[in-house]
C-alpha cells in the first residue's frame, strides 16, 4: 500500500511506519485491535467488500454495525433524528440508568443537545480561542527549549502530551500546577482501556461499581470534587476561564444544572487534551520518518498552515469512532438495521477511504479540499475543541520546523491500547536543533 508525502516517500518503506497493523480480520470490538496501530488493512477490505457490517461484540455486549465509508459516515451522520447519541457514543452497551446517569452533551440529541452546545460553544469559538495564540506560542517554545536539552527524548512525555496539559489549566482559569494532575484523571477517564493509565481497565476488571459515572471510572470521583469546589468558588463570584461562560444562562433562559456541569467538567477534562495530544504524536512521527515533509515545510513548500493543520489531523484522526443508536428500522446499503441496534461510524476509516479524500495515504501538503470526519463533521455534535486542536497543532508545527534541523525517530514506538481513541503514546525520537 503506497503512503507518500508528495508522491515521492512511501511509508510502508520506512522502518517505523504509522501503523504496524497488516491483518485484514482484526476483531474491531476488542480494545486491542489498535495496539499495532490503526488496522487499516481490515477497514480496506470492509469498505471494499462490506461497508455496512455486522460485527460481532466478542465482550459479550451485541454487536453492532459497521460504517466504514466516507461517504455513508457523512449520510447517517446528518441523520441525527434517525441514529440517536442519547443512548451512549461507544460501542459498549448501557442501560437507561447509567446513561442517564454519565450522560454529557455528546449523549443528547436535540433540542437538548443544541441547548447544551449554545452554552458551551460561545466559550470555544474560533474568535474566543484565537485570544490564546500567544499564550501557546509561548508555553510551545518553552517546551522545545526544555526538550531540545536533550538530544534523546520522548517526544509524546516532553511535548506532545505537555501543551494540552498547559492549557487546560489556562483556559479553565485554575493553577498551573493542577493540569498535569487533571491530565492523568482525564487519561484515567478516556483510556480507561490501557493499563498504563488506569489500574480499573474496563475490560479486565470489574467496574460495576462505577457504573453510574463517566467512563466507569473512579477518577471521576476525584474530579467531581474538584469540580464541586470550582462551582463553589464561581458561585462566590470568581472568574476561571472559560467556565464563567458556560454556567451563563442561554438566550432561550436555559442553563446548566450542576449534575450537567460535573460530567461536563469530566468531558473537558478528558476529551481537552486526547485529540490535540495525538494529532500532535502523529505529526511528530510523520516528521521523524519522511525528512523531505520537514525540507518541504521550511521551504514554503505548503499550501498554508490551516490547510497543512488539517491534513496532519485527518493523518491521526484520533477519535476512531463514535456509535449512535437506531432510533427506527430502516435499510441502509442493502441490510436492514433494527430499531435498537448500535450503528458504529468509523471515522478512521473514512479518513483513509480513496472515494472521499484522493491518495489518502498520503500526507498530501498541497491538498486542495480537505473533507476529513477527524472532529465528526456534518453531524451536529462536530467536536467543540476544534479550534483549539487546530491551532495548538498548528503552533507546534510552525515551531518545529522554525527550530529544528533534523528529527529522526531511533526506537519503535507504541499505542495506545483503545478501540476509541487511537494515538502514538509513546514517541522516542532524536533531535538536533537550529
Amino acid at each position: 500500500m503506497a503512503a507518500s508525502i508528495a508522491g515521492e516517500l512511501e511509508f510502508d518503506l520506512m522502518q517505523y511506519p504509522f501503523s504496524r497493523s497488516e491483518d485484514p480480520f482484526v476483531d474491531l470490538s476488542s480494545q486491542d485491535a489498535f495496539t499495532d496501530g490503526a488496522p487499516f488493512a481490515t477497514f480496506d477490505r470492509l469498505r471494499e467488500a462490506d461497508p455496512v457490517h455486522w460485527t460481532e461484540f466478542t465482550g459479550g455486549d451485541r454487536g453492532f454495525w459497521s460504517i466504514t465509508r466516507h461517504a455513508d459516515i457523512l449520510a447517517l451522520n446528518r441523520q441525527a433524528d434517525l441514529l440517536s447519541s442519547a443512548r451512549g457514543i461507544r460501542m459498549e452497551d448501557q442501560t437507561e440508568e447509567e446513561y442517564e446517569a454519565r450522560k454529557t452533551f455528546q449523549e443528547t440529541d436535540a433540542p437538548v443537545h443544541r441547548a447544551f452546545r449554545a452554552l458551551a460553544s460561545k466559550a470555544f469559538s474560533k474568535g474566543a480561542i484565537a485570544q490564546y495564540e500567544s499564550r501557546i506560542r509561548e508555553i510551545v517554545t518553552e517546551l522545545l527549549d526544555q526538550a531540545f536539552d536533550e538530544r534523546e527524548l520522548d517526544a509524546v512525555e516532553r511535548i506532545a502530551r505537555r501543551l494540552p496539559m498547559q492549557m487546560l489549566a489556562q483556559i479553565m482559569g485554575v493553577p498551573d500546577e493542577d493540569g498535569a494532575w487533571l491530565v492523568e484523571k482525564g487519561d484515567a477517564l478516556i483510556s480507561n482501556a490501557d493499563p498504563d493509565y488506569t489500574d480499573f481497565v474496563i475490560d479486565r476488571v470489574d467496574t460495576e461499581e462505577y457504573r453510574f459515572l463517566p467512563f466507569r471510572s473512579p477518577a471521576a470521583v476525584e474530579l467531581f470534587d474538584y469540580a464541586n469546589n470550582l462551582l463553589e468558588r464561581m458561585d462566590r463570584g470568581e472568574q476561571l476561564g472559560v467556565l464563567n461562560l458556560v454556567l451563563e444562562p442561554t438566550s432561550h433562559g436555559t442553563r446548566m444544572s450542576r449534575d450537567e456541569f460535573r460530567n461536563f467538567f469530566c468531558l473537558l477534562v478528558a476529551a481537552g487534551n486526547d485529540t490535540t495530544r495525538y494529532s500532535i504524536s502523529a505529526t511528530i512521527h510523520s516528521l521523524a520518518n519522511a525528512p523531505n515533509l520537514l525540507a518541504d515545510l521550511q521551504a514554503g513548500r505548503h499550501a498554508g498552515w490551516e490547510s497543512t493543520t488539517d491534513e496532519m489531523i485527518r493523518w491521526a484522526s484520533p477519535t476512531s469512532h463514535f456509535r449512535r443508536t437506531a432510533t427506527a428500522a430502516f435499510e441502509y446499503g442493502g441490510k436492514q438495521i433494527r430499531e435498537g441496534d448500535k450503528v458504529v461510524l468509523w471515522f478512521l476509516s473514512g479518513n483513509r477511504d480513496a472515494e472521499g479524500i484522493p491518495d489518502p495515504y498520503s500526507i498530501r501538503l498541497d491538498r486542495p479540499r480537505n473533507p476529513h470526519l477527524a472532529f465528526g463533521q456534518g453531524g451536529p455534535h462536530i467536536c467543540l475543541g476544534m479550534w483549539l486542536a487546530k491551532l495548538e497543532v498548528a503552533i507546534v508545527l510552525q515551531e518545529l520546523v522554525k527550530r529544528v534541523r533534523s528529527i529522526e525517530q531511533v526506537a519503535q514506538h507504541s499505542y495506545l491500547r483503545s478501540n476509541f481513541i487511537h494515538g502514538i503514546k509513546k514517541l522516542p525520537v532524536r533531535v538536533v536543533a537550529k
